[in-house]
């Protein structure tokens, strides 16, 4: 039984640890890609994608008001900077606080 406890506390911590929590310019990592392909992925996620293969998503961006075709018509084709959040234990996600081209931003969480 004590195995069990010690060993549910353990995902609890592992799991909460890895969760994005009031992500922070200072601590976000920024990459510039060219975006090749803006799908849905996830739940109700939009996924950026690079010639490559490596994607980036806004998570929940279809139900924040923004759209597919919106993103597509947007970044398509071309360069864009992302912020990419940092998980509570330091390490990069794939998750967008901040996308932009050039000086406009397109979508931010940071306040």
């Amino acid at each position: 039984m004590r195995r069990i406890v010690i060993f549910s506390f353990f995902i609890s911590l592992l799991c909460t640890s890895c969760l994005i929590q009031n992500p922070k310019i200072e601590d976000s990592e920024i990459k510039e890609i060219t975006v090749t392909r803006v799908y849905e992925g996830g739940v109700k996620d939009i996924v950026f994608a690079e010639a490559n293969g490596k994607f980036y998503y806004i998570n929940r961006g279809l139900e924040r008001g923004y759209t597919l075709e919106g993103f597509r018509e947007k970044v398509l084709n071309k360069n864009v900077t992302l912020h990419l959040a940092n998980t509570a234990i330091g390490s990069r996600s794939n998750h967008i606080s901040q996308i932009a081209i050039g000086d406009t931003v397109l979508f931010t969480e940071f306040n």
